[in-house]
Order: C-alpha cells, then sequence, then structure tokens
C-alpha cells in the first residue's frame, strides 16, 4: 500500500478522500457544491469574490473548450484534404498516402482536443501530490494517505466540460475524472479553463505497473510538475532515471518542494537553493522551483498561477499537430508547381496564326480576291486542313502552357486538350461555317459597261473626224472635242472600274481571313484553351489549398 503524503506526528491529518459513492460516473458533470465537496476554506484557495487569475481557452456556454488551434489546425486539414482531392491522380501515390495518413492522424488528434494543457503531477511515494491535486483544485477528490489505492490508476480533474475523449485516450479510468468547473465558480476558475491535471502514481513505486503509465503518460504532457518533498528531494531514481534524461527541456517542466511546513522557515531559501543545484547538475538550470505546503497553503496561489501561464501558451498537442500538418503541407507542395503559366502563355495569336498557315487560309483568301478582280473564274473553298501544321501548332501551345507544370499536371493537361486528330477536325468543321463570297463587284462591272460604250462612241466620233479632214464627206460630223471628252471619259471609267475591283477584291479577302480566322479561334479556345483553363484552375486551386494548410500565403 502506498504511503502518500507521509507526515511528522504534529502535522494535522491529510482531508478526507470522496466517498466512493460520490464519485462522478463517466461523461457527469459534477456541481461544485456537491460531493466531491469544494474546498472553498482549504489553504490556497481562491475567494469567492476573487478576480481570475487570467484568461484561458475559449469556452462556449456548455463550458467546453474551443480555441483558436482546433479552428485553425480543422481549417488547414480541410485544405489539405481539399488539395488532395483536386489534385487526384495528378498527385503521386505515395504522396496521397503519406498526407492521407497524416490528416487521419490530426484528425483524430483534434477530435480529442488540442486546446487542452495537460500537467501531470509527478513524484514519489510520500511526496504529498495527492493533497496538492486537491489543493489546486479545491475539491476532496484525490485519494491521499494510506487510502490511496496500490493501483496503476491515474486521477485527473479538467477544468471544462470537453475534456473525456483526452481523458479516454490518455487512459483516466471514468471513475477517476472530474470536471471542476460549475455555474457557482462564474469566472474564478476561468484562468484554469482548459487545463488537464492529472496525479499520476508514485514513479518510485515497487509495483511496475505504475512505472509504466508513469512512462507511457509523460510524452503527451504539456508541462511537468516534479512533487519533492524535504526527505527524498535528492532521490537518485528521480535524477537519474528521470530528470537527467529530459535536459533541455526546462520550459516544460517545474519542482514543486511540497511539504515546506516540515521546515524551519529560516532554512526553507536554502534548501531550495540546493534543489536548483541539483536540477542544473541534471542539466535543468531554468526549471522554476516553488515551495508550496498543502497544510498551511503556503505557495498554493502562486503555483495556480504558474498553471495558468501554461494554460495560456499553446498545448503540445496542437504543437506536434502543427508541426504534422506543416510537413504534410510540405510533401502536398512537392506535386504542385510555385505557379501557373503568365497570362501571356495562353494568348491564342500564335497557335492561330500556325492554324490559320495549316487551314491554307491566305491561299484561299487570295483565290477570291482573284476571283472579285475576275481573274479567275473557279471560286476556290475552305476546309483543306494540314494534319501536319496542326499536330505542330498544338505541340507548341502545350510546350508553352505546362512550363513549370509538375509532370503528372502536364500529363493531365496534355491529356485533356484534343489530340491533333481531334482538333484537325475541329477547325475543318469551323471553317465549313464559314461563307465565301467570290464574284466580281457589280459596280466595276456597270463602270466598266459604261466605259466600253463611251470609248466605243468616243472611237465612232474621232473616225467620222478623222474622216471629215481626209475630204470625205461623213455627213454629220460631231465636234472634235466632243470625241475627246468621250474618249476621256471612258479611260477614266476603265481606271475606276479597275480600281473598284481591286478594292473589292481586298475586302472580300480581308473578310474571308477575318472570318476563318474566328472561326479557327473559336475551335482552339474550345479545344485547347478551355481544357487548359480547366487544368490550370485545379492546379490554382490545390496550390492554393496547400499554401493554406502550409499556414502561409500562396504566390500569386
Amino acid at each position: 500500500m502506498s504511503t502518500d503524503d507521509v507526515r511528522p506526528a504534529s502535522v494535522p491529518a491529510p482531508i478526507p478522500a470522496v466517498l466512493p459513492a460520490a464519485v462522478p460516473a463517466h461523461g457527469a458533470r459534477v456541481p461544485a457544491d456537491a460531493e466531491p465537496e469544494m474546498l472553498d476554506d482549504a489553504p490556497g484557495a481562491e475567494a469567492p469574490g476573487a478576480e481570475p487569475d487570467g484568461a484561458g481557452p475559449a469556452g462556449t456556454d456548455d463550458g467546453a473548450v474551443r480555441g483558436e488551434d482546433t479552428a485553425a489546425l480543422t481549417a488547414r486539414v480541410d485544405a489539405l484534404e481539399g488539395a488532395l482531392t483536386i489534385g487526384g491522380d495528378r498527385v503521386d501515390p505515395d504522396v496521397v498516402a503519406a498526407v492521407g495518413a497524416a490528416v487521419d492522424r490530426v484528425r483524430e488528434r483534434l477530435l480529442l482536443g488540442v486546446d487542452h494543457t495537460v500537467v501531470a503531477l509527478v513524484g514519489g511515494t510520500g511526496s504529498g501530490k495527492s493533497s496538492l491535486f486537491n489543493a489546486v483544485s479545491g475539491l476532496r477528490f484525490a485519494d491521499v494517505g494510506v487510502r490511496r489505492p496500490t493501483t496503476s490508476r491515474v486521477t485527473a480533474c479538467v477544468w471544462g466540460a470537453d475534456g473525456d475523449p483526452l481523458l479516454d485516450w490518455l487512459g483516466v479510468d471514468a471513475e477517476h475524472r472530474i470536471e471542476r468547473e460549475s455555474v457557482l465558480d462564474a469566472d474564478h476558475e476561468a484562468a484554469l479553463r482548459g487545463l488537464v491535471l492529472l496525479d499520476l502514481p508514485d514513479h518510485d513505486s515497487i509495483a511496475p505497473e505504475h512505472r509504466e503509465v508513469v512512462d507511457r503518460v509523460l510524452p503527451q504532457v504539456d508541462l511537468l510538475v516534479w512533487v519533492v518533498d524535504p526527505q527524498k528531494y535528492a532521490d537518485d531514481a528521480l535524477h537519474s532515471g528521470y530528470l537527467r534524461r529530459l535536459a533541455g527541456r526546462d520550459a516544460s517542466m517545474l519542482l514543486v518542494m511540497n511539504q515546506v511546513d516540515t521546515v524551519a522557515p529560516e532554512v526553507r531559501g536554502a534548501l531550495l537553493a540546493d534543489v536548483r543545484r541539483l536540477l542544473a547538475e541534471d542539466g535543468l538550470p531554468d526549471v522554476p522551483v516553488h515551495g508550496v505546503s498543502t497544510v498551511t497553503g503556503d505557495g498554493v496561489a502562486e503555483l495556480r498561477d504558474a498553471l495558468a501561464d501554461a494554460v495560456a501558451q499553446r498545448s503540445v498537442a496542437a504543437a506536434h499537430a502543427d508541426a504534422e500538418v506543416a510537413q504534410a503541407a510540405r510533401l502536398a507542395a512537392t506535386q504542385v508547381g510555385a505557379r501557373e503559366p503568365a497570362p501571356s502563355q495562353l494568348a491564342l495569336g500564335t497557335v492561330v496564326d500556325k492554324l490559320v498557315s495549316a487551314a491554307g487560309l491566305p491561299a484561299v483568301a487570295a483565290a477570291v480576291a482573284a476571283v472579285v478582280r475576275g481573274g479567275a473564274s473557279r471560286p476556290p473553298r475552305l476546309g483543306d486542313v494540314h494534319g501536319d501544321g496542326v499536330g505542330l501548332a498544338r505541340s507548341a501551345w502545350v510546350t508553352s502552357v505546362t512550363q513549370g507544370l509538375p509532370v503528372r499536371w502536364a500529363d493531365d493537361l496534355r491529356h485533356r486538350v484534343a489530340t491533333p486528330a481531334e482538333l484537325r477536325l475541329a477547325v475543318t468543321d469551323a471553317l465549313t461555317q464559314v461563307t465565301v463570297t467570290a464574284r466580281a463587284s457589280l459596280a466595276a462591272r456597270v463602270l466598266s459597261v459604261l466605259a466600253v460604250v463611251l470609248g466605243v462612241v468616243g472611237l465612232v466620233g474621232a473616225g467620222l473626224v478623222v474622216a471629215d479632214a481626209a475630204g470625205a464627206d461623213p455627213g454629220w460630223m460631231p465636234p472634235a472635242v466632243l470625241a475627246a471628252a468621250l474618249l476621256a471619259a471612258a479611260l477614266v471609267l476603265a481606271v475606276v472600274a479597275s480600281a473598284v475591283r481591286r478594292r473589292a477584291a481586298a475586302r472580300r479577302a480581308e473578310r474571308v481571313l477575318a472570318d476563318g480566322r474566328a472561326a479557327i479561334e473559336s475551335a482552339a479556345r474550345a479545344r485547347l484553351l478551355a481544357p487548359t483553363q480547366d487544368v490550370l484552375a485545379e492546379h490554382r486551386h490545390a496550390r492554393e489549398l496547400v499554401a493554406q494548410a502550409a499556414g502561409g500565403p500562396a504566390p500569386r
């Protein structure tokens, strides 16, 4: 049987333990005015009107602890999972497996809660851990003295209403846990909201299962409170078995010299100085040392303040979850590029130029111009698209828009855009919708006819004038000036008709080029640009989610 809290005969007996019948059932919330009794008059307890020590994690109306860490980590895990969903087959299966496993682990930990601060009271037989547990909690709950069971059980007190999943995970039996806060506390315990205080079995117990429990729980706690007494604070089992192995973890530990009331006041300073010396030799020079008496209440309030400071810090669970999410995000980041291609790389001008050449559109336009000018009688047609030219245009496009993309994303983009055969068919179909008008200009025809008529009349008049000059009698002779004017007018009309034909030919050729180019651009937009934009939008979304999971903004 353990002899926890052994005192000299003159020291008052420890606070009685709560009767087994009053122990709360699993999940039940114990009001502060019911068994186990509150120790409002116990040494070190706060007065009912006292101000809270500080601000702990945020609590809900039902007393549950909900902090920023849970919300932030949940959002980051959601982002990471969303990135995997969007990435799909474009993410390496090994990466999917590793990141997915990390997501599952973090989600499981989030279900337990990462906003609780787990503080473990660790000490040897007779150090008074359980009395200290009761003094800090202000409840008569932990078994002390000869009534403490010789089992490997952990006792827990939770400030908040949602600690059961965490305590289940830590292996705390339902009958050995209690919630500290109630409506009667108001905000008196707000500074400790989120605290999970554990009373561990004696680390120096002869029962091996006690040490097993201690060794299992210690890695899960945020703050180790080593409880020693004036008689055994230099015990080698403590220093060589635990403290020296924890060298460098000063910030996550403090030491309580309990039962200082058993030492004369004038030697207490030297006693605490000797404890600090031993800690320095253990490689823990910065571990705070508190002198406490659960009998007189000395140091209890200061210890609660220290615990409130620990509650205000980020928990080990949150730090571990943060590190795991960050590591998973770094792994996921290897599956996305730093950024997407610049907008200029998505311009269709170059690929449309290549497709226009492959379709022979300039030659068709020139043939249309020839027909309009009257130099050809056979109307041209569109639709003969050169396959090799289409393949080169597609290849140039894919090469441009996949620069900087990971291999799997680039491969997906190549499969999403049209193949050369599909693109050729799309361009051909688009050109069949273009109307090619190849006929001579009506205005040019009219002008040409007028020029011919005026020329003929002018030539006839000129002939009569010449005949009269030669001595013949033509009977009627127009004025020479009129004949010359008619010939001049015919010449002018002929020139104008030629200019009109050339202009009409140029306009018709430009129209064919414009309509054909628009049709080709429409096909390229639908079969090249649209699927490319879809892939790049998915990549951008996945990349931004990975950056969110990593905890930073995504590069633009």
